[in-house]
């Protein structure tokens, strides 16, 4: 079997390669438990080294293919970085906060771990989802840049005010505010190792190869065959990340379902937001799609590492950033239809 047949297999079938590797490391999980304690052990500070690996993994390949010397036509696309910005930065955590009390009003500690969700802007999977429904992958790697350096500014704040100063507010006078206190350095660090190495990774490879290949060889000899480990690298992240918690996941089913609804609200709402948003403002297919991944999706490690070091790893609140990537991949992959779908109804008559 060539490798052309290979690509259109797994590209044809991602989905479920996609859902049976989440039913793969829930299996693991629950059948060994110590996995997670295995698997946490290697860790460095914050960060988990099988999940790190992951993620570089699937991220290096995506950034590789990125056409560097392309950016200087994107970056004079100032309304939609603009829009971008807005989405990420005031809508998003804004509606996150409200579905948080809205589903969560009783159960504070989960309630506070989906806030926390909402303020970590994606860096890492959207390069994936993106990559999937076919958005414009140079704008992507812009705005993952920008997301990032105002990530490293606006956490912090945006942690104080929606966690501390409006929860206490509406939870009364009696209830005990929480402190998120996350430094710029501890942001820095997780930019840097998601998306710095990765990045530097695939700036080098491309400059290098190109250089020594010509650009032809390598657009369209070189980077088509960096697709399937990209995947692959998604794959692997997803059964690391559902086996870590596969024993939670299962034996405490409601309290996850609890957690899921305000999530699953929350992707596809603001994949939808994002889209009516870019489709009237006439963005093109490509960079509405690629606008709409990146305000949907969130930086799960950023989440997990902030919920764990300000509450502990036995928290409701680290729970549900846990929870946070389990319901977003199934459903931003489910999404990735949905824009292709929309692609083909409203883009292509037309010709955007």
């Amino acid at each position: 079997m060539d490798q052309k047949i290979k690509l259109s297999l797994l590209d044809r079938f991602l989905t479920l390669w996609i859902f049976l590797a989440m039913a793969a490391g829930l299996g693991l999980g629950y059948i060994y438990p110590n996995i997670a304690k295995i698997l946490d052990f290697f860790r460095l500070d914050t960060v988990s080294l099988p999940i790190a690996i992951g993620l570089l993994w699937m991220m290096y390949p995506v950034l590789a293919k990125v056409k560097y010397e392309e950016l200087k036509k994107i970056t004079k696309a100032g309304r939609m970085f603009a829009v971008s910005l807005l989405l990420n930065w005031v809508i998003g955590p804004a509606i996150m906060f409200c579905l948080a009390w809205l589903f969560l009003a009783d159960l504070p500690a989960y309630r506070e771990g989906i806030i926390i969700i909402g303020l970590a802007r994606c860096i890492a999977m959207v390069l994936v989802w993106n990559m999937l429904a076919q958005g414009d992958n140079e704008y992507c790697a812009v705005l993952v840049a920008l997301n990032s350096v105002f990530q490293m500014i606006m956490y912090s704040p945006l942690a104080y005010l929606y966690v501390t100063l409006l929860s206490s507010a509406l939870a009364g006078p009696s209830a005990k505010a929480s402190v998120v206190q996350v430094s710029i350095l501890d942001i820095a660090r997780s930019v840097f190792i998601f998306l710095g190495i990765p990045l530097i990774a695939g700036i080098i490879t491309r400059f290098t190869l190109i250089a020594r290949r010509g650009k032809e060889w390598y657009d369209n000899k070189f980077a088509p065959k960096l697709g399937p480990y990209a995947l692959i690298g998604l794959l692997f992240t997803i059964v690391v990340m559902f086996s870590m918690k596969g024993d939670k996941i299962l034996t405490l089913p409601l309290d996850v379902l609890r957690i899921a609804i305000p999530l699953l609200v929350y992707f596809v709402l603001m994949f939808l937001i994002s889209f009516f948003i870019s489709y009237r403002l006439r963005f093109s297919y490509a960079h509405s799609v690629t606008q709409s991944f990146t305000a949907a999706s969130n930086n799960f490690e950023l989440a997990i590492a902030v919920a764990i070091g300000v509450f502990g790893l036995n928290s409701g609140q680290a729970l549900a950033a846990v929870v946070g990537p389990l319901i977003e991949v199934p459903v931003l992959i489910s999404l990735v239809n949905v824009a292709l779908w929309i692609k083909k109804r409203f883009y292509e008559k037309q010709g955007g």
